[in-house]
């Protein structure tokens, strides 16, 4: 089967401890920080990296994405598909419990998916799962799907965030009390504030985890997140903000750990909304833009220039096309044929509290200004920003983690039918769509490749948005945290994690 490789004190404390009695942590108890609120805990409907972090925790896949982004076990034990590559049958672990007790069945599967794919859910994973024809539980152990086409990558999509498996009769609390299979319990939930995890005694691997508890602490202040891991009120930062990495480092007691991933940051252009409606202003804002200083001015160089969602480090990734490096008169030409010889003035939309997506708005506002386009950034609290931007507005900085295959980091963001392009830039090319449909039945890693090597190729020459960049995976945690490795789909793997 063909894999597919892709990616301040005092008061601080007060803030930290209260509500719970914290003062005192039993022995291997975590806390953990993360930068934002987690608006639901239902993985279907997951959308943000935060709540990615709980998913992981709680829930399992049929397959998991391990850390050299090889598709691997997880509640299947195995798996085979038909020559034709339509049949494909996975066989469950046996043995393994939901968090209420019940044993996992294939009718769990198959309730967890049609979900998802139905479009009342509003899950973002519904576009992967829209090639399933039909599937059925062959028996309790076993799991069947019939595909609409070939799709070599199949197994590949069960390791991706949102396909956790649920119980197909606890459904309805999930947003607020999950239960799942996953090494970790869910104990509570105070919104904006913390989310509390046990050890789940009954885990399918042996022996893990090894942490009791896991504290996961809501702290939307990249300082206040820095000044408690100094402290010692927290154990890791997931995401460390980049401007605190050399802080980081500094401190003895203290280490980060990074790992590149394909996760990225863009320039969202609305297609339906004017002037970006014209391909040619689209096209004129992307020459513009210097790829390599953007990626030094957003990220301190802590990622790679790209022109798509593929990173460069993958094997399919188009060498061949030039990194752009701002041709200012070339877009000048380009406005003034599309109608706007004297360029525009625009409002850019950026998310505040997200650092590095506001300094990329920045970049972008610089970077225009020679072009002839004048850029105005508002910053928007980030959930009026979910609310009333994304999708919504014209012109915004948005960004995106890491997906499991080529085809999950692509599809979604370039096919007209894609669930992300048509919430985002509604972009529409059919050379486009016949270019990625063609790719998820490709039979060899020569046939995806050429395929992808062109949806490269003409996301650069038709260009929906600016994709400037990929970013690492960066974590500052405690020394006295053993066994920690980051994840390059910025998974929060804590199932090895000891703490001293």
């Amino acid at each position: 089967m063909m894999m597919r490789r892709l990616v301040a004190r005092a008061v601080l404390s007060a803030i930290l401890l209260s509500g719970t009695a914290m003062s005192v942590q039993a022995a291997g108890t975590l806390k953990v920080s993360v930068d934002s609120n987690l608006n639901t805990l239902d993985p279907a409907k997951m959308k943000g990296g935060q709540e990615y972090v709980a998913a992981y925790l709680i829930f399992n896949g049929l397959t998991i994405i391990g850390h050299d982004m090889t598709v691997k076990p997880d509640l299947a034990e195995r798996w085979e598909h038909s020559d034709d590559l339509k049949t494909w049958t996975f066989h469950l672990r046996k043995g393994v419990k939901f968090h209420n007790g019940r044993d996992l069945e294939a009718e769990d599967v198959v309730a967890t998916i049609a979900r998802i794919q139905d479009k009342a859910t509003g899950s973002t994973a519904r576009v992967n799962f829209e090639i399933v024809e039909a599937m059925k539980a062959l028996d309790p152990a076993t799991v069947q799907f019939q595909l609409k086409s070939p799709y070599a990558g199949f197994a590949e999509l069960f390791g991706e965030r949102q396909a956790r498996i649920v119980p197909r009769d606890a459904v309805d609390t999930l947003a607020t009390k999950p239960v799942g299979t996953g090494p970790f319990e869910f104990v509570s939930f105070a919104p904006g504030d913390r989310v509390v995890l046990k050890r789940n005694a009954n885990y399918f691997e042996p022996g893990l985890p090894k942490l009791d508890e896991v504290v996961v602490r809501i702290l939307p202040e990249s300082a206040a997140q820095v000044a408690a891991l100094t402290t010692g009120e927290l154990d890791l930062v997931w995401n460390l903000p980049l401007e605190a990495i050399e802080k980081v480092k500094a401190d003895t007691k203290l280490k980060v750990d990074s790992v590149p991933t394909s996760t990225w940051d863009g320039v969202i252009m609305n297609n339906t909304v004017k002037p970006f409606d014209d391909p040619r202003v689209r096209k004129a804002v992307a020459m513009a833009m210097d790829k390599q200083a953007i990626t030094q001015i957003a990220l301190f160089g802590n990622g790679t220039p790209t022109h798509s969602p593929i990173p460069p480090s993958h094997p399919f990734f188009n060498k061949d096309l030039k990194i752009a490096k701002g041709d200012p008169a070339g877009a000048k030409k380009l406005l003034a044929e599309a109608g706007y010889p004297n360029g525009f003035e625009v409002t850019l939309h950026t998310p505040a509290g997200r650092a590095t997506r506001e300094r990329l708005g920045l970049a972008v506002r610089e970077l225009l200004k020679p072009a002839g386009i004048t850029v105005n950034v508002q910053r928007v609290p980030f959930d009026v920003f979910l609310k009333d931007i994304e999708g919504k507005a014209g012109f915004y900085i948005d960004g995106f983690f890491s997906r499991p295959t080529v085809d999950t980091s692509v599809y979604p963001w370039y096919h007209s039918r894609g669930s992300w392009n048509t919430a985002l830039w509604s972009y529409s090319n059919p050379k486009m769509d016949t270019l990625l449909d063609g790719a998820r039945q490709a039979k060899s890693e020569d046939e995806a490749k050429s395929l992808y090597t062109q949806v490269q190729a003409l996301a650069v020459e038709d260009s929906p948005g600016v994709i400037p960049y990929v970013i690492n995976h960066i974590n500052g945690l405690n020394a006295k945290v053993k066994g920690f490795q980051s994840h390059p789909m910025m998974f929060l793997d804590l199932r090895n994690v000891s703490v001293d």
